[in-house]
């Protein structure tokens, strides 16, 4: 394993790409430090900590994607959600939208025009967020420090370019650096917050509050989840896929035996955004224009550990599990293509049998990751209930941390395999240049 860390440095190519990635990413949390004129960041703390920060409503999960700009009202504060729902919204809009779906297929100049697409989207969605939370400030009292209107425009235009910047070094870190942009960036400001979470959890075992048994039982429980996570990020049924051999001139072409990759949680981490921020929308919403007796109620039943909220996050989980695998997964897509090029699975029929047949599987692997974004996304609550522990863990941060940590691994391996170095999962060793 340290061999392979060696190998990774001796590449000038990778080298190059790991220092520009991480000189980025080091630019994005300067913007920590860069807040936005206008408000008493004090008393935007005791809203944030009321409100929930860490995920449990709309500004708390604002401020997980954003590393804890949103807490701090940096120029970064948005981070890069709206990015994010503008991507989901148009890989959506795809399968609904036959022009879009058209474009989709167009290769290389369709792939660039969703993207422009998603940039313009990106900007609407900043400059209707922004001015959201603009409101929502200026309501609270004793929040804002200079004229409401000017505070109004300044961050909407404060934001909004700052989410404009943060999509440009993503975009940027992609192209020239290693792994995906984005979910770095994401991935960098949800571990920016671990070191508060160890001094936390290391000053209750001082005072006594934890006991030394219960954080090992907590480790264990942790590195048992992560373990899962990765077994079931990477697990995936393969169905096997029989190619009948053609003449095409004076060639035989096919004849081949391959496979059909299906993963077990094909959606990744989009269920449990969609669910979290579902369910957390009606309380948002209640809170920019007030409450009433009936809406506190509503909002203690809808608080993150209520049966009520458990119980809608794991319904809406499996639904948007389901949802968002049948619009990017289409079982008839894949049976014509198979049967276009004369490939069929052994003992099933080409054609429609064979499209039953996939969406059979697919709906039983399907389930099984459902049920596990939904168990993953409830441990943190469990873990609080049981444990007391003073840190969040699980839920969408976990499986965003994993993931990303696993596409950039693979990212690495490929550029080692390339120059014939042993991959960076197994013990390394160079054997040479090609």
């Amino acid at each position: 394993m340290f061999e392979s860390f060696r190998n990774i440095f001796k590449i000038p190519e990778l080298r190059k790409r790991i220092f520009f990635t991480i000189a980025l990413i080091l630019v994005y949390r300067i913007g920590r430090h860069l807040p936005t004129p206008g408000i008493d960041l004090q008393v935007l703390h005791d809203i944030m900590s009321s409100a929930g920060a860490g995920g449990s409503d709309l500004l708390g999960l604002i401020d997980m994607f954003s590393g804890g700009n949103m807490k701090n009202f940096t120029i970064f504060a948005l981070g890069i959600m709206p990015y994010i729902s503008s991507s989901i919204i148009f890989q959506l809009l795809q399968a609904v939208v036959p022009a879009l779906e058209k474009l989709a297929k167009e290769g290389e100049y369709g792939k660039k025009k969703i993207t422009q697409y998603m940039r313009i989207g990106t900007v609407v969605l900043s400059v209707v967020q922004a001015f959201g939370i603009s409101l929502f400030l200026a309501a609270q009292p004793g929040m804002v420090t200079m004229d409401i209107w000017a505070f109004r425009l300044l961050t909407i235009l404060t934001m909004t370019t700052g989410t404009i910047f943060i999509m440009w070094l993503g975009e940027q870190i992609t192209e020239r650096g290693i792994g995906n942009g984005i979910s770095l960036i994401i991935m960098a400001g949800i571990i920016a917050g671990f070191p508060q979470g160890l001094v936390l959890t290391i000053e209750s075992v001082l005072k006594g509050t934890i006991p030394i048994y219960l954080i090992v039982i907590v480790l264990a429980i942790m590195i048992m989840v992560i373990a899962a996570v990765v077994i079931i990020q990477q697990a995936q049924r393969r169905l096997p896929v029989q190619y009948a051999k053609r003449v095409v001139g004076r060639r035989v072409m096919g004849g081949q035996a391959t496979h059909i990759p299906l993963r077990v949680n094909t959606a990744g981490v989009i269920p449990v955004i969609f669910s979290t921020s579902l369910i957390m929308f009606p309380g948002t919403i209640i809170r920019f224009f007030g409450t009433s007796p009936f809406t506190e109620g509503l909002l203690r039943a809808l608080a993150p550990g209520n049966w009520l909220y458990i119980i809608l996050d794991v319904i809406l989980i499996i639904f948007f599990t389901y949802f968002y695998t049948a619009v990017v997964l289409n079982p008839q897509d894949i049976a014509d293509n198979m049967k276009k090029y004369g490939g069929f699975i052994p003992g099933i029929r080409p054609g429609k049998n064979t499209a039953d047949y996939i969406e059979r599987v697919l709906t039983r692997i399907t389930l099984a990751g459902a049920l596990f974004l939904a168990a993953i996304d409830v441990l943190p609550t469990v873990l609080y209930n049981s444990f007391h522990v003073p840190f969040y863990f699980g839920g969408t941060s976990l499986l965003i941390v994993v993931g990303v940590a696993l596409d950039t691994m693979r990212q690495i391996e490929s550029h080692l395999l390339m120059r014939h170095y042993d991959g960076f999962v197994k013990k390394g060793r160079l054997r040479g240049r090609v």
